[in-house]
């Protein structure tokens, strides 16, 4: 399986950047754009209240467009690969662990562009990234594959999702703190921010890169709702993967 997940994985690269000249820039022009939009929109025109706009907005959208990504792209897994689906005997799964990888590799590779913004800032790394960068990186890897697990799943049997998957993805980032500080939020909403799981996740990207800092209680939380996700889309997996090549 491992050999497998690796080998779908490389195609997926290799996918992306066939017949691109650009290559390592398309996987950080996208969150990079948004960042200038939104710092325009609201750093400028707005004039939000977050020391470090900028770096706020890089520290938060790079994590939240590998996330973004995996689930947007979830719906058409399995669909797109339904020959093989077909013709193949195999854990279908990988397909969808290769996706979130795949976005999974390209954020890791971005980091050196969110440390090139942090010098110029005049900020510096801290140690604890070597700690904190895996384990938050797990816990989204963990969190990404359960909800595109059960979204691509559910997706053979309702074609709808993928409309529904889209309007979803724009509903849960302006519900998470990443355009905006959690200290923005009114006094009586600041726990209730912490419903959507997103949201503890980004929030401990965004203390990681821009303070070293770690917040255990975060972390814990993020850990909780990744493995929740992780449950669910492996029982949906599980429930609905026997049907799989009658409907795909």
């Amino acid at each position: 399986m491992k050999d497998l997940l690796l080998v779908l994985t490389q195609k997926e690269i290799k996918v992306r950047y066939k017949n691109s000249w650009l290559g390592y820039a398309w996987s950080v022009a996208n969150p990079l754009a948004f960042a200038l939009i939104y710092f325009v929109a609201f750093g400028i025109f707005m004039r939000v209240e977050v020391p470090n706009y900028p770096l706020f907005l890089i520290a938060g959208l790079f994590p939240w467009h590998w996330l973004a990504n995996s689930i947007g792209a979830a719906p058409n897994i399995f669909l797109a690969n339904a020959t093989l689906i077909k013709k193949v005997r195999f854990p279908r799964n990988v397909l969808v662990a290769s996706t979130v990888l795949n976005d999974g590799l390209h954020f890791l590779l971005s980091i050196p562009v969110i440390l090139g913004f942090l010098i110029a800032f005049r900020f510096a790394p801290s140690w604890s990234w070597l700690i904190g960068i895996p384990l938050l990186a797990l816990a989204q890897f963990m969190m990404a594959y359960g909800l595109a697990l059960a979204i691509a799943s559910v997706n053979l049997f309702f074609r709808d999702l993928d409309r529904l998957t889209a309007i979803a993805i724009t509903f849960l980032f302006f519900l998470t703190p990443i355009a905006y500080s959690s200290s923005m939020i009114p006094t009586p909403y600041q726990a209730m921010i912490y419903l959507n799981p997103i949201a503890p996740l980004m929030v401990s990207w965004q203390q990681l890169f821009l303070s070293g800092s770690l917040s255990w209680p975060l972390l814990l939380l993020s850990y909780g709702y990744a493995l929740a996700c992780l449950g669910l889309g492996s029982l949906v997996y599980l429930k609905l993967s026997s049907r799989f090549a009658e409907v795909v």
